[in-house]
């Protein structure tokens, strides 16, 4: 058996379908599971809770921690710590693998520009100390010999059917197909990658079954040489039919905003990210298993069908 925690997001849903290349036995968990395949087993767990996951992984022999919680430092300190260590000690008793779907915020804001698994790991916001905390208790574990994991790391990501999880499908998709200006934050004129969710889920599964691939970091693959800002916008726009119009949002702005809203309080201590180039850089992968990443012409091309059908069409 094979169990996804945390398997209601956008990559646990596209894990979902990738797995059935590998095994027809998938086990997917969260607070309230819904199945993706048919066969799916569903099974409602709280992973804060070390005797829910401890269930959970009964009878696993690969895990994909997929978990993605509420965009707020204190859920975040409260919460990730907990899960990280839960999820080792049940994958620890039941003899399971476990591949851990993490981002890049631990990374050194000096090198974001060309990130590969060898970035310096040196971040600035409270949220990559997270991030960086729970990579070192991982790999911390399997190197005292106690199982076998790895971690796959994605940049920002787009793709089809993810609501309101992506940056780009909010500030850039959703806002062109209603007829109002796109929006992005800090300068534009930066080139910025994003991984292509279809992507992300084979790349993940693919990973989590092949036993080269344990004990160490992998970048999911993602197409090099990324648009800046505006050419995202005026690609998307393309796709749509609409005009490429947009307003960028500096960081002092994003921190008067985040007076109002919390989410965009939570995102003043990530634009760095937004002020220079951001390039994720997956040729390791892409060496290793000659899995190569959709182009973001063709990933734009599928989000626009699948979700703004209708807009393309009028």
């Amino acid at each position: 058996m094979q169990t996804i925690l945390g398997s209601g997001g956008a990559i646990g849903r596209e894990l979902a379908k990738a797995l059935l290349t590998y095994t027809d036995d998938i086990r997917l968990v969260s607070r309230n599971p819904e199945k993706v395949n048919p066969d799916n087993e569903v099974f409602a767990a709280d992973l804060t809770d070390g005797n829910d996951t401890l269930r959970a992984l009964e009878g696993s022999e690969i895990a994909y921690l997929t978990v993605g919680l509420p965009y707020d430092l204190e859920v975040w300190q409260e919460t990730w710590p907990a899960i990280m260590q839960n999820v080792m000690d049940a994958c620890e008793r039941h003899g399971t693998k476990l591949v851990f779907f993490d981002n890049v915020y631990m990374y050194d804001p000096n090198h974001v520009g060309h990130m590969t698994e060898e970035t310096p790991i040196n971040p600035s916001s409270n949220k990559g100390k997270i991030r960086a905390e729970l990579a070192t208790m991982l790999m911390d574990r399997v190197k005292r010999g106690n199982f076998q994991a790895l971690i796959a790391r994605s940049a920002d990501f787009y793709g089809p059917a993810i609501e309101d999880s992506s940056v780009l499908t909010e500030m850039v998709f959703n806002p062109l197909a209603d007829g109002k200006k796109a929006n992005w934050l800090g300068s534009a004129k930066y080139k910025h990658s994003f991984t292509y969710t279809p992507d992300a889920g084979k790349a993940t599964a693919l990973l989590g079954n092949n036993p080269v691939a344990y004990n160490q970091v992998w970048h999911l693959p993602t197409a090099s040489n990324p648009p800046t800002g505006k050419e995202w916008i005026q690609m998307v726009a393309d796709e749509l039919g609409v005009e490429a119009r947009y307003r960028s949002a500096p960081k002092f702005l994003v921190w008067i905003i985040g007076w109002f809203s919390p989410v965009m309080k939570e995102m003043v201590e990530m634009m760095y990210q937004y002020d220079r180039d951001y390039v994720f850089d997956s040729s390791k992968f892409e060496s290793q298993f000659e899995m190569y990443p959709t182009p973001y012409a063709e990933g734009i091309k599928e989000v626009v069908t699948h979700d703004y059908q209708e807009v393309k069409a009028s």
